[in-house]
């Protein structure tokens, strides 16, 4: 019949019921991982650890996951955060265990919790970042990293500093010095994060901004002030959260602590 419309086979999904807010870690040859391999992975685990998750309507459901400000390819991470819909209530306490089991190693389920319980949005919340960028030291890195205090005040000390991104409508500009919040030397040993004799940790503080400024954009500013070869860094993300007095602060499952 003219002007019918098609009509998808099968019963209604069920409705979600609960959001389960996770957060999880990306480490070692896992911070290779895409966000669409992480999907992928995320979703076959989710089936496996038996979680009544909700699928939307229509003629191509999927499932209600929704992610939120993943690290970029290549970064390790301590502060990836996803939200799931439930079509029965579960205990977080028990579908932690549950979905970390399932998931490949280097990909770990940190914390779950009910996000009726959690004030505000995920994307409230995620504010900022703190980064760990580490440096790797000897005989081809020893005279740039000894030039990294001087390259850091250089930054800090620009009012703005520009640097280039490819995106998918052309290059584009970003201001590095207008996401900084804090730009410090490590000064011993940062959790989560390995280094060797004669590597150096940069720690810095990121403000998100639109687009979201990146650890390796900060690598990049770092040789533009200060004129050295600075070898390409490692990047933690140690914490995400609502930036608070200058600062980022430390957010668990959305409560900030």
């Amino acid at each position: 019949m003219a002007g019918s419309r098609r009509v998808p086979e099968g019963p209604t999904p069920d409705p979600a019921v609960q959001r389960l807010r996770i957060r999880y870690a990306k480490r070692g040859r896992m911070r290779f991982t895409s966000t669409r391999d992480f999907q992928r992975a995320l979703e076959r685990a989710v089936r496996r650890a038996g979680l009544p998750v909700a699928y939307s309507a229509g003629f191509h459901p999927h499932p209600k996951i929704s992610y939120a400000n993943a690290a970029p390819t290549g970064a390790a991470s301590e502060a990836e955060y996803v939200e799931v819909s439930l079509t029965t209530v579960v205990d977080p306490a028990q579908a932690g265990p549950r979905l970390d089991a399932s998931l490949p190693d280097g990909l770990d389920v940190l914390e779950v919790a009910d996000a009726a319980d959690l004030p505000g949005a995920l994307a409230d919340h995620l504010q900022g970042s703190v980064w760990a960028l580490r440096f790797r030291g000897g005989p081809a890195g020893a005279d740039e990293l000894g030039g990294m205090a001087s390259a850091v005040t250089s930054l800090l000390a620009s009012e703005e500093l520009l640097v280039s991104r490819l995106m998918k409508n052309g290059p584009r500009e970003l201001d590095v010095r207008a996401a900084i919040l804090r730009l410090t030397i490590a000064d011993g040993e940062v959790p989560r994060v390995p280094a060797d004799e004669g590597d150096l940790v940069l720690v810095a503080e990121l403000r998100h901004t639109t687009p979201t400024v990146r650890p390796e954009e900060v690598w990049t500013a770092l040789r533009q002030v200060s004129g050295l070869d600075l070898p390409r860094p490692v990047s933690t993300r140690l914490r995400q959260g609502p930036v608070v007095g200058g600062t980022v602060a430390l957010t668990l499952a959305g409560r900030t602590v």
